[in-house]
């Protein structure tokens, strides 16, 4: 058995990090990832384009800001949001 796979999708690490540090950089999202930095950058993308996230510029850094009030897109979690998502999984600022 493979234990190279994992519950959370790259894209659900992104936002549980960013929501204990939304100042973080995107080499920083990509090492704790275990990612390409022009990955990460793709996955921010996809969270801005899809309502989950918001960038605002700090300087020449981005600050993070999440849509806690999104909706999850699978038909299965689609009632639940990104913030109770992120609640029920706790405080995992250091975790990896």
């Amino acid at each position: 058995m493979s234990e190279r796979w994992t519950f959370l999708t790259h894209h659900a690490h992104v936002l549980i990090s960013l929501s204990a540090d939304p100042d973080m950089k995107i080499d920083q999202l990509a090492t704790k990832l275990g990612v390409t930095s022009r990955y990460t950058v793709n996955i921010l993308n996809d969270l801005t384009e899809g309502g989950y996230l918001t960038r605002e510029k700090h300087g020449r850094r981005n600050h993070y800001f999440i849509n806690r009030s999104a909706e999850l897109r699978h038909e299965t979690s689609a009632h639940k949001t990104i913030g109770e998502l992120i609640d029920s999984l706790g405080s995992v600022g250091g975790a990896r």
